[in-house]
């Protein structure tokens, strides 16, 4: 499970009890009758007048049935003000419409399932965009979505007293007017390159929030009661339950040209990645997004489910904290560049690349994907795996072997705890690797599993932890991510859960995204790969892939086949995917 880094908002699928389940999938469900002692009577001979039965095409789209999806995390909310992780984000997709969606190529478009009628028209200056909406665009109450709802939904990011994640893409805001129902005119202070790509996204209704504070609305109905909370997808919340399942129904009033073929989508929620497998395997489920790479094979050998492994815009790292209240004695650990670049140096990284992810993944010195445009390439420092360098660093730092052999620094002990989220298999295997190479410097980590809703709400949110194993899941291609390291944009007003605070690096994010030439962007990010990955405030690990696997139920056309480069494409055009028995 990742966390969604977003300009808009922050980032797998469910579990049903057996009753639910068995109206899913009838495989492997023992719904045969039990076998009879009578003697068999001669069954009636076939009318060899009747026409015998078309079979149905394959290639033909279906209206009808039911898909499960699996996960091992439950959602936090569907509010999409407050969305920050993937299993939310996941769903947010079925029940919620963006303003628009990418195409395959990662363009902005305006699809027949998005809210947008057209392409936002941008002002030759590049301050004003000027958003229309489709006319017949409406809620699932019956109300139409306007641009009071754009207006509410952006306003209310704004609002530092809402404590949305996404503010960092809205504060550069100056002003968002009304031109009609359906339109609406956005101007920005300055130029803000990834603006467009911060238009992909969902919206709330105001006609139903508008009057709840905003120091209340984190813990309003709306996004954890399904019959409170209003949508405007092509399926409605039907039900929850926490740790279980969550369930949607097709909308009968859906507005949009395009109808879902899928009438019912389960989410079950399972106890981590093996146990999907299983279900996978045993067609319990439908489709999961994250089979372990040491199952991959085995699930290849079934014949009847289909592997995606690309590498998707995910990247895994450390995150060290940097505010004294973290720690019991208010004594920051992770203080010192040099400590920093040592555990930097400590970890096998091409080890877990090619042990745990058996070789897919890429190694990162910088938050941006390798390959892309951004990528700073040998400008960012590359830290190679040497355990007496990492020790020479540790003592140049002032760090000295206590009597149990733990490192000491002004009578503090070098040990910390090492969260991550239970479930993830990757991540139990990569913190023990992390564990066995720290301490093997001197360093004490214990890694700590927890449940991720839980944890992204009362530990990253609030940024309260001292240090974490986590991945980003990049909701959009451009490299900005001013969000995450920039010290504007502490808890709760941002995505810098660490605390981190590098005033140089603070301006090159603003640089970065001040002007649309991409060439001196390229050079921008290039100086912003040298500085963070010299003083580096997470230790950056590696792009990895998310290999999903879908069963021989689903069916949808080449043009509508998942997209893993995309953000949330494991669900890529879901609206035209059909299910068969």
């Amino acid at each position: 499970m990742e966390i969604r880094k977003k300009w808009f908002v922050l980032i797998l699928c469910m579990m049903l009890v057996g009753g639910l389940l068995a109206a899913c999938t009838s495989k492997n469900n023992n719904d045969t009758l039990p076998a009879s002692t009578e003697t068999p009577k001669e069954t009636e001979k076939p009318d060899s007048t009747k026409e015998p039965e078309a079979t149905p095409d394959p290639n033909t789209p279906v209206v009808g049935g039911a898909i499960t999806f699996s996960t091992f995390s439950d959602i936090v909310a569907l509010n999409p003000i407050y969305i920050q992780d993937t299993s939310s984000g996941d769903v947010a997709n079925f029940v919620l419409a963006k303003i628009y969606d990418f195409d395959r190529a990662g363009n902005v478009v305006a699809e027949p399932w998005s809210l947008a009628s057209e392409k936002a028209q941008i002002s030759e200056d590049g301050l004003t965009y000027t958003i229309k909406l489709k006319s017949n665009a409406k809620w699932s109450d019956g109300q139409p979505v306007t641009a009071d709802d754009i207006i509410y939904t952006f306003e209310t990011i704004m609002n530092k007293d809402t404590g949305a994640p996404g503010i960092s893409s809205f504060d550069k805001v100056e002003a968002i007017t009304r031109v009609d129902d359906h339109t609406v005119d956005i101007k920005l202070q300055q130029v803000f390159a990834p603006f467009e790509y911060v238009l992909v996204t969902e919206i709330v209704p105001a006609h139903i929030l508008k009057d709840v504070p905003p120091t209340e609305l984190k813990d309003h109905a709306y996004g954890k009661d399904p019959a409170k909370t209003v949508t405007n997808g092509p399926w409605k919340w039907s039900e929850w339950k926490q740790g279980q399942y969550l369930t949607f129904d097709a909308n009968p009033d859906y507005w949009g040209e395009t109808k879902p073929n899928i009438q019912k989508v389960t989410f079950k929620i399972y106890a981590d990645q093996n146990t999907e497998v299983q279900a996978l395997l045993k067609g319990d489920i439908d489709s999961t997004q994250a089979i372990p790479l040491t199952q991959v094979e085995a699930v290849k050998k079934d014949g009847n489910i289909r592997v995606g492994s690309k590498p998707g815009p995910t990247y895994e790292f450390i995150s060290m904290n940097y505010d004294k209240a973290n720690y019991p004695d208010e004594y920051v650990l992770f203080q010192g560049q040099k400590t920093r670049q040592a555990i930097a140096t400590a970890l096998n990284r091409q080890g877990m690349v090619d042990k745990v992810l058996k070789g897919t993944g890429a190694l990162m010195n910088a938050p941006f994907l390798p390959g892309s445009w951004a990528d700073p390439g040998d400008a960012a420092v590359n830290y190679q795996y040497n355990v007496d360098e990492a020790k020479k660093l540790l003592a140049d730092d002032g760090w000295v072997p206590g009597d149990d052999g733990i490192l000491v620094k002004d009578g503090h002990r070098f040990s910390f705890e090492l969260q991550y989220n239970t479930g993830n298999s990757r991540r139990e295997q990569v913190s023990l690797i992390i564990q066995q190479n720290l301490k093997d410097v001197g360093i004490e980590a214990t890694p700590k599993g927890i449940d991720f809703a839980s944890w992204v709400e009362q530990n990253l949110v609030p940024g309260k932890y001292q240090a974490v194993l986590l991945g980003w899941s990049l909701s959009n291609p451009d490299p900005d991510s001013e969000s995450i390291f920039s010290s504007k944009y502490f808890p709760p007003n941002g995505q810098n859960m660490g605390w981190y605070k590098n005033e140089k690096l603070d301006q090159l994010w603003v640089n970065g995204y001040s002007t649309v030439d991409r060439e001196e962007r390229k050079a921008i990010y290039k100086e912003i790969g040298k500085e963070i990955s010299t003083d580096l405030p997470y230790v950056f690990l590696y792009q990895y892939s998310l290999p999903q696997g879908i069963g021989p139920r689903v069916h949808f056309a080449e043009e509508d086949a998942p997209e893993p480069t995309l953000p949330y494409g494991s669900f890529f055009r879901v609206i035209k995917w059909w299910v068969s028995d």
